[in-house]
């Protein structure tokens, strides 16, 4: 039996078609579940911060934002929306033991932080959704939003950072430092 060639033809397309359509389908999978790229080589890398308060644990999984040249404060992070805090997925808090965030009172558990910035005034707003890429915000799934305090800072900061400081048995500032912003919440044991 004779095979026409234009069949021979056909079947090779077909055949790279599908190898194409399985390697892109592949690739959008692998950067999909943060395969093939190492932590370090995010533009945007984790970070941690943690505290021991009240007899309890506060941890702070976020990604580290970069300036790279660029405006931040009223362009990158605009004034008057909700941001992030952080990069990539959700910044999330995690509290062994109830405490409150100023005059929130903040139940154990695990929490998503986001913030909402203006030129005068920051809040720090804490939120019962959990998991979400850190884009997704749900404003009915607040916990509360708690007015935030200013620092001034001496020279711009490169990386945006979250960290505790000042912290004694019953009490602790979470602050949140990029370019030359420096904007925290007290905490304490209720």
């Amino acid at each position: 039996m004779r095979v026409h060639p234009s069949h021979l033809r056909f079947r090779s397309l077909a055949t790279v078609a599908v190898i194409a359509v399985l390697a892109i389908a592949s690739t959008v999978l692998t950067a999909q579940m943060g395969g093939g790229q190492p932590a370090a080589a995010l533009p945007s890398p984790a970070a941690t911060a943690n505290v021991t308060i009240g007899g309890g644990s506060i941890t702070i999984k976020y990604n580290t934002p970069q300036m790279r040249g660029r405006k931040i404060m009223g362009s990158l992070v605009p004034y008057g929306q909700v941001w992030r805090t952080g990069a990539n997925p959700a910044t999330t808090l995690i509290t062994s033991v109830p405490l409150k965030f100023g005059t929130l009172l903040v139940p154990a558990g695990t929490h998503t932080i986001y913030s909402l910035p203006s030129a005068e005034t920051w809040q720090l707003i804490l939120n019962n959704q959990t998991g979400q890429w850190g884009l997704t915000y749900t404003p009915s799934m607040d916990l509360g939003r708690i007015p935030m305090l200013a620092k001034p800072m001496a020279g711009p900061q490169e990386g945006m950072s979250l960290s505790f400081e000042n912290t004694t048995a019953k009490s602790t500032e979470l602050h949140m430092r990029w370019e030359t912003t420096d904007r925290y919440v007290v905490i304490t044991v209720p």
